[in-house]
């Protein structure tokens, strides 16, 4: 088999091309959960703290900076798993649910 005819085979798979759609879907979504997260969830979080950044540092290591950063991992984690995830969800237990009636 050569190179070519098994380059050939490894793209038809349908797991390439479900990545590839995967990876340029999530690169177009990161706009919208940002935006979710930016416009929504970070408002409702400065209320009840009006400077929620965490300023800690250990000597010449930034402790707060990566604080900040696993709370908007956790931010950006709770939006896609409550604004995507759980309706996902949702919908594929109703059609599994309507298949099995039929």
């Amino acid at each position: 088999m050569s190179i070519v005819s098994e380059f050939r085979e490894f793209i038809a798979k349908g797991n390439a091309v479900d990545l590839a759609v995967g990876v340029i879907i999530g690169a177009a979504f990161t706009g919208v959960v940002t935006s979710i997260t930016e416009g929504i969830i970070r408002p409702l979080v400065s209320l009840l703290a009006p400077d929620p950044s965490v300023g800690l540092m250990l000597g010449p290591i930034d402790i707060g900076r990566v604080i900040n950063a696993l709370i908007n991992f956790l931010l950006t984690a709770a939006v896609v798993f409550f604004a995507i995830v759980k309706p996902m969800n949702a919908i594929r237990h109703r059609l599994e649910n309507a298949k099995g009636n039929s």
